[in-house]
């Protein structure tokens, strides 16, 4: 029996479980093409979907339009499905721990709907060994089912980008990965239906797994050096993206650059590495201390401003600072892991005020995430600036702009060197 040709007969449904950044484009994509059941936790998600609203603002009205898909909380409707994509997060906790409750409770739920001859994929980043040790063993125990024998596994990591609408699911090969050969196929064969790039087959799951992980751990660490050479070049009055302008030059240069490192998936899959790691008893020290050289630009970039107001404000006791974008990248809304965030907080904790705006962000969300609160209305006396996501609505602002909301001692610190040569009648730096 063939579950690809079963969903091509419309025999079959593809059941997505979480609908966010990843899980919504996947089931609107399927849709397209085979019956789907979006499912999500979250009714206030789901009722907004049915209004062919994206929750997660990604994906436009359009996209909802002729689609075969069905949006619910109900595990009686999830059961109509026979091959499960399961999209659910996979974040690190506040001692960056991999947080598995999302994931080990979307195999909960699966292993209350799952039936003999249905299919099992989970898209969800995790450390290599996580599909097969940690969620099918709860998949197997609540359906009473057992792998291979009736049912099948399989993993295909996701590589969703939020805000890019040149890399799409459709765009970007697919790893592919399967329980056995069959399961492998028949995975392979689901996913070229929405894949025009095509699908890469994994030797196994764990392999799929690893791929997902050192694809950003690699990320990570180019931009861990580009992040010391920065602090690095500053203490030598040298401009780090006028050094890579000129090491660019070169035909093999890689072109990373340095920047708060947040977000979903850099800031956060290389401590599920390191995390397992950790359980074999190995220390990854080039991965943890990448890691700790990202995780505290944030506050290397608070310090340099603090000194800045300390040194030049008229006014130390009333100084006030102005963030331009707290989403984890430019023009998107997603706030997770913004690692701006950090930088505030270690401005506030020297008693210098900090106005925050940002075009994209929702002001609701902020203040609930965060505790900030966004301003609409800046003001034209700051000690300091600085420009943390180079949002398209920043890109036109000039130094006419900069100087009518700051005082004249005051600081542009423009992270991604968006200004640079720029910025002549107002303190400059960037990273």
């Amino acid at each position: 029996m063939s579950i690809y040709q079963d969903l091509l007969d419309g025999k079959a449904k593809i059941g997505v479980i979480g609908l966010g950044y990843v899980g919504l484009p996947i089931a609107l994509e399927f849709a397209k093409k085979v019956p789907v059941i979006g499912f999500d936790i979250n009714d206030k998600r789901i009722e907004m979907m049915r209004k062919h609203i994206d929750p997660s603002k990604e994906v436009s009205a359009e996209e909802f339009i002729d689609r075969d898909i069905e949006f619910t909380s109900s595990l009686e409707k999830l059961k109509e499905a026979s091959f499960f994509v399961v999209a659910v997060p996979t974040p690190v906790d506040k001692f960056n721990i991999p947080d598995l409750k999302p994931v080990l409770g979307a195999s909960k739920t699966i292993g209350q709907v799952v039936k003999k001859g249905d299919y099992v994929v989970f898209e969800s980043t995790v450390y290599p060994g996580c599909t097969e040790e940690d969620c099918l063993p709860v998949i197997e125990q609540i359906s009473g089912l057992k792998n291979i024998t009736d049912f099948k596994l399989g993993y295909s990591p996701e590589r969703i980008n939020p805000g890019d609408k040149k890399n799409t699911l459709r765009t970007v090969v697919k790893i592919v990965s399967g329980c056995d050969a069959e399961s492998l196929e028949e995975i392979a064969k689901v996913y070229e239906l929405v894949v025009d790039a095509g699908v890469h087959r994994a030797s196994s799951i764990k392999v799929a797994e690893a791929a997902k992980i050192v694809e950003n751990t690699q990320r990570d660490l180019n931009i861990a050096l580009m992040n010391e050479l920065s602090m690095i070049f500053d203490r030598m009055n040298i401009n780090t993206f006028d050094v890579l302008e000129a090491a660019g030059t070169k035909w093999n240069f890689l072109k990373f650059s340095p920047g708060l490192v947040g977000g979903h998936c850099i800031g956060v899959d290389p401590y599920y590495l390191t995390h397992k790691a950790e359980a074999l008893g190995y220390d990854a020290k080039v991965i943890s201390a990448s890691r700790f050289i990202n995780d505290n630009m944030a506050k290397n970039v608070a310090r340099k401003v603090i000194m800045h107001v300390f040194r030049n404000a008229p006014d130390v006791n009333n100084a006030r600072v102005l963030v331009k974008g707290v989403t984890f990248k430019e023009n998107v809304s997603d706030i997770r892991n913004s690692k701006i965030v950090d930088t505030v907080k270690e401005i506030q904790a020297f008693n210098i005020k900090v106005d925050v705006e940002d075009p994209f962000a929702e002001m609701d969300e902020v203040e609930h995430e965060y505790g900030l609160h966004l301003t609409r209305h800046e003001r034209n006396d700051y000690d300091a600036v600085i420009v943390a996501i180079p949002h398209t609505n920043y890109s036109g602002l000039d130094e006419k702009y900069f100087s009518s909301i700051t005082k004249p001692g005051a600081l542009i610190a423009d992270l991604k060197g968006v200004y640079k040569g720029r910025i002549h009648q107002r303190a400059y730096w960037s990273l």
